[in-house]
């Protein structure tokens, strides 16, 4: 971890009973890490899967989150809750059944929001999804874009089910008695340590990585390459949730770079840092891809939280090599092998 962490939020976390569901995933992990660090008493849900790095103070507690009864207990004596479970599928599952499964994930939020309110937590931090958003092409997405269309087609049944559990968090935050603060963060393209590696379910980043450490020979690219998006190093949005707690109320942000990159350049750079100089990269054309473009405006978050992204692509993609490389145990090859 790089986290840099100042006194004033240490002191927020310090002994604080913090839930976070997700553990196993990509922003549940690290950010269960973080968490740690800051001296939190932290609860944390897994599923099917277990934490690849459990940590002994942390409690674990196994769940299904579309069962009432287990959003019950695992909210149970939490003051802040930090909601990062969700089903993710990539490119191909979108092309297969359209997302209608993520219905899923609605029932896991609708239910969390209400045992949250039951059980009188302060504040609920739900990781939103830049899905929701109709395409804005070359204008950068912004917040009040949320309802002003409909979802990219791809995305259509995904993106009305995160619309919904917007609605939810509105609805607790504004609406019922006693209010329950709900703060939405919508981050863009997500990836770093912790990630799903697992080329059947897993988006492009980690993808690539795992064919440029195996040395895939030819190094096959979903798409044309040309296709662009706002990459987000993971620790850059746990630093974006932890800062959310500081508001009450209801308020959603966009999380991200505030710059795209096509997926052409990512490629280009993962074999430059992995010196895979002599990768034959083959775009397939004919495979699935999603919304062929997505820019997000970051200025709401670097305005109300104080956020400011601080992960360079280069960088963020640096330390997820060395990462997935190390854990795999995939040795570099030597100079020219």
């Amino acid at each position: 971890m790089n986290f840099t962490f100042t006194d004033e939020l240490r002191g927020g976390f310090r002994d604080r009973p913090v839930l976070v569901t997700g553990a196993t995933g990509l922003v549940g992990a690290n950010l269960v890490a973080a968490l740690t660090h800051l001296g939190a008493h932290v609860r944390a849900t897994v599923h099917r899967k277990q934490p690849a790095s459990a940590y002994p103070a942390v409690d674990y507690l196994v769940c299904d989150l579309t069962r009432p009864e287990d959003c019950a207990r695992a909210v149970t004596g939490q003051r802040w809750v930090f909601h990062c479970a969700a089903r993710g599928t990539n490119a191909d599952g979108f092309n297969r059944d359209g997302g209608v499964e993520f219905l899923e994930n609605f029932f896991m939020d609708a239910n969390l929001l209400a045992a949250a309110h039951v059980a009188d937590v302060e504040k609920f931090i739900w990781l939103g999804s830049t899905t929701a958003y109709p395409p804005t092409r070359d204008r950068p997405t912004v917040e009040e874009d949320l309802l002003r269309d409909e979802p990219f087609e791809k995305y259509h049944a995904v993106g009305w089910f995160k619309r919904f559990s917007e609605v939810l968090c509105r609805i607790y935050a504004d609406r019922v008695t006693p209010r329950l603060s709900t703060i939405v963060v919508r981050p863009s393209a997500i990836y770093g340590p912790q990630d799903d590696f697992d080329l059947a379910t897993c988006h492009v980043v980690p993808a690539l990585v795992r064919k440029v450490v195996e040395r895939s020979d030819p190094l096959e690219v979903w798409g044309t390459g040309d296709e662009e998006r706002d990459l987000v190093f993971v620790e850059d949005v746990v630093e974006a949730l932890l800062s959310a707690v500081r508001l009450d109320g209801y308020a959603a942000f966009n999380i991200g770079t505030g710059e795209s990159h096509t997926i052409r350049q990512v490629v280009e750079n993962l074999v430059a840092l992995d010196g895979f100089a002599e990768a034959r990269i083959q775009f397939d054309f004919s495979k699935p891809t999603t919304i062929p473009r997505r820019r997000i405006s970051i200025a709401r978050a670097a305005k109300e939280l104080n956020w400011h992204p601080r992960t360079k692509l280069t960088e963020g993609l640096r330390r997820t090599l060395e990462w997935y490389r190390r854990e795999s145990g995939v040795a570099r090859p030597s100079s020219g092998a």
